[in-house]
């Protein structure tokens, strides 16, 4: 690791006494409410980097392990008093310990590999999907995925004009786990942009936002799949840069600027862009839960728009009485198996409890951990919900896919 930059990570942590243990940052952690010791709260990983920061503590897989365990929800983000990033002090800290962390090393061997190549990357799986991904999945190295669809969204530079007047110019961010998981969310994001007009653009030269990365302590690495998405992105004469997945907008929105002190400031997830820009339908028998993807909540600070996206799709919108974290949490739930089983079980018990039709959530990788606990009823993004809604129900429309 480049010695000046190690520093900068080193010297991040010691802001971290301003630490005064009041607690807060404690109260909404997952982790700690599945295993309530004080090293699995947020309040005990900024302890335990303190000590890493003073040289008190040395890197060990005990300290490992705990900084490791962290979620990296940011439900802890914005409730210090002091201003203190939590989520930030973890991937610094993480940044600091990867030469000591062996466990991983097989994960972040694969990671590095699949960014880096990840169109050969995707047709390996493909053509492995029925022997080498479950071999895979039986030794913990990758998390369980849903079906390999035959081809990626993104191909090459593409543009998607409207026949009508248009209404604007918006680009999609399409991220890994749209791109090639889930395609057919981002074929009914276009068709909904579509819809209402807008010419949309996928641009060529999109690679992986960098979260990835940072949260197995390869900083390096994600910052130059930063620099590589802000000269793609910057360039372009949008009115947004639209996303599915909410980890993708937080990263090139607000972790940018910490990394390459720069962001991309029209970065928006699509709730927040279609909020006031679909008329309120008839009601319709459905009924659906929603679950609130962690990033998007507590670091979007989007809540409210998707539930009355829902509303006003027709749909009766059911509250639970207990929302929470599903586990998932990127590569969390591959490191992490126990306590993020326990986090999805614990939400799928919720759903189906509430006797509602449907699980509607704004973020694929909710859609793969939840799939795994409900089996009986959909779980689907928003975007899905949307599509039915304005571009399906009723009598038919012009669509692109």
């Amino acid at each position: 690791m480049d010695p000046d930059k190690q520093k900068q990570q080193y010297d991040h942590l010691k802001g971290l006494d301003r630490c005064v243990r009041c607690g807060r940052c404690k109260a909404l952690c997952p982790t700690h409410g599945a295993d309530p010791v004080e090293a699995m709260s947020a309040r005990g990983r900024i302890a335990l980097l303190q000590g890493l920061a003073k040289e008190k503590i040395r890197p060990s897989g005990l300290l490992n392990s705990h900084i490791y365990s962290c979620i990296l929800c940011s439900a802890c983000s914005g409730t210090c008093p002091l201003g203190i990033d939590i989520p930030e002090a973890i991937y610094q800290g993480r940044a600091l310990l990867r030469g000591s962390d062996g466990k991983r090393t097989p994960l972040r061997y694969l990671t590095r590999l699949s960014i880096k190549w990840p169109d050969i990357a995707f047709r390996i799986a493909r053509m492995g999907r029925h022997n080498l991904l479950p071999f895979l999945v039986r030794r913990g190295l990758i998390p369980e995925l849903p079906e390999i669809p035959e081809v990626p969204l993104r191909k090459t530079d593409q543009v998607f004009k409207t026949h009508k007047k248009k209404r604007g110019r918006v680009a999609v961010f399409t991220g890994c786990s749209v791109n090639y998981l889930f395609p057919h969310f981002g074929e009914s994001l276009l068709n909904v942009l579509h819809k209402l007009n807008y010419e949309v653009v996928l641009p060529k030269g999109e690679t992986c936002c960098g979260n990835p990365l940072r949260t197995l302590g390869l900083e390096d690495e994600a910052v130059e799949q930063a620099k590589k998405n802000h000269r793609v992105f910057s360039r372009l004469k949008v009115d947004a840069i639209l996303s599915l997945c909410p980890t993708c907008t937080t990263t090139i929105k607000n972790d940018y600027p910490k990394m390459i002190g720069k962001g991309l400031d029209k970065a928006m997830d699509i709730s927040a862009f279609f909020s006031d820009k679909l008329e309120p339908l008839p009601r319709t028998d459905n009924s659906a839960v929603y679950h609130d993807p962690c990033h998007l909540q507590y670091m979007l600070g989007i809540k409210n728009e998707p539930r009355q996206i829902i509303k006003n799709a027709g749909v009766k919108l059911i509250e639970t009485d207990d929302p929470g974290c599903c586990g998932f949490g990127g590569l969390y739930c591959m490191s992490n198996k126990e306590t993020a089983g326990d986090l999805m079980q614990r939400r799928a018990r919720d759903f189906t409890g509430s006797g509602a039709d449907t699980l509607v959530t704004s973020c694929p990788g909710c859609v793969i951990q939840l799939s795994r606990g409900i089996k009986d009823r959909p779980v689907i993004h928003l975007i899905e919900l949307i599509e039915e809604a304005y571009c399906f129900r009723g009598e038919a429309q012009e669509r692109l896919f």
